[in-house]
């Protein structure tokens, strides 16, 4: 796993490569041992399988995981309803009446965790944040280790909270340890904490490499020619509407196929055309499958402030996938990808088609066998048993 950390407290020469296993040389403190850990997260676990289930799922095997989502509203009394996923991880929903004030909703979701931890004798556990958001209602017991999990600049997204960047600001505070999703978040952090790390988003090699094996053609998908453009991922204020809309014009003989969910935006507003296609969200076991009959993948992400940081889990997976990839010059995926010419970089729909046309000539064949190397070596598996190492590198003893 490819790492770096910035040591303020000492000197500037205690960089740590990204190349070093950190986690598999770490010895813990005996003093820090804590049981459970406690996830506060803006995402729902049955969203998108990305990062965080990734990693969870993961420190399940370890401890108990607790994963708190943001409220629901319904009919009911005030409650926390406890969903079991797997042995260890349970997921928590705090469901509350409509018509609540925002202070409401936040003294009755501290009350709801405060509760919670006091029934589950709770005494020593990690405090693992998605959003800074939370601190308003964070427990009144005082975690073991305190670990930030930075996998998007949430404050340059649409609708972000205005009191995002002091909560941010607060957390960096608190925090023993800070994980970001890639190296532009990385580089944009490290110097507001003195222990940050980069882990980009890293890869289930196993699941992702099925689509290389002859299998059935999803139903919904049968009936489209090819070749067939696709794409897997959050539809939202990031996704480059006109780039779309321009390439489905330029090349009708070609299959757009879009999978996942469309948020924050309104769908009317996408690209419609008889070449385009919205299948909807797709279960993480479900995915390769529609891989496996696609002839290259894309990465049609605007240039704007929602991505100036993004390290998109998708770039990975399309290549175990064995895919040959077209992106939009992201950062992240420049740096680790595209400096490798392993994905095509376009910026305008022109080159974006003529980097298409490249791509299905050459199939993804070009740097196959050293593309699985580097995604070998990158697993979610690598990356958790260093975050592992870190946390207990840097927790506070009790």
């Amino acid at each position: 796993m490819k790492l770096q950390e910035k040591e303020v407290a000492s000197t500037a020469s205690s960089t740590t490569t990204w190349t070093e296993p950190i986690g598999t040389t770490v010895t813990p403190p005996t003093s820090v041992n804590p049981k459970n850990l406690v996830c506060f997260s803006h995402l729902r676990w049955n969203f998108v399988y990305q990062r965080p289930q990734h990693l969870l799922s993961r420190a399940s095997k370890e401890w108990q995981v607790w994963f708190l989502e943001e409220p629901v509203f319904k009919e009911g009394p005030i409650r926390l309803e406890k969903h079991e996923i797997q042995s260890q991880l349970c997921v928590l929903v705090p469901c509350m009446p409509h018509g609540l004030k925002p202070e409401e909703v936040i003294a009755q979701q501290k009350r709801l965790i405060d509760e919670f931890i006091a029934s589950e004798g709770i005494t020593s556990y990690v405090a693992w944040y998605y959003t800074p958001m939370a601190l308003a209602f964070s427990p009144e017991v005082k975690p073991a280790v305190t670990v930030y999990d930075c996998m998007d600049e949430l404050s340059a997204f649409l609708g972000a909270p205005r009191q995002l960047i002091d909560l941010e600001q607060r957390l960096l505070q608190q925090a023993d340890v800070v994980f970001t999703g890639g190296h532009s978040l990385y580089e944009a952090k490290r110097d507001k904490h003195a222990h940050t790390y980069a882990f980009p988003s890293s890869i289930d090699f196993l699941h992702f490499s099925q689509s290389r094996k002859p299998q059935p053609d999803p139903d919904d998908q049968r009936q489209f020619a090819h070749p067939r453009i696709g794409f897997c991922g959050v539809i939202d204020e990031r996704f480059d509407i006109e780039l779309v809309r321009e390439l489905a014009q330029r090349r009708p003989d070609w299959q757009f196929i879009f999978l996942g969910p469309v948020v924050k935006i309104n769908p009317a507003s996408l690209p419609k055309a008889p070449n385009v296609h919205y299948l909807g969200m797709k279960s993480y076991q479900e995915i390769p499958r529609y891989f496996a009959h696609w002839d290259a993948a894309i990465l049609p992400f605007a240039i704007c402030p929602a991505t100036r940081y993004i390290s998109p889990t998708k770039t990975p997976e399309y290549l175990a996938s064995g895919l040959p990839v077209v992106s939009t010059p992201i950062h992240d995926v420049i740096r680790n990808y595209g400096s490798r010419n392993w994905v095509h970089i376009a910026d305008t729909a022109e080159r974006f088609e003529a980097a298409l046309e490249q791509a299905l000539a050459d199939k993804g064949m070009t740097h196959r066998k050293e593309v699985d190397t580097f995604l070998n070596e990158n697993s979610w598996d690598r990356v958790w048993n260093e975050m592992a190492g870190l946390m207990k590198l840097h927790a506070q003893p009790a």
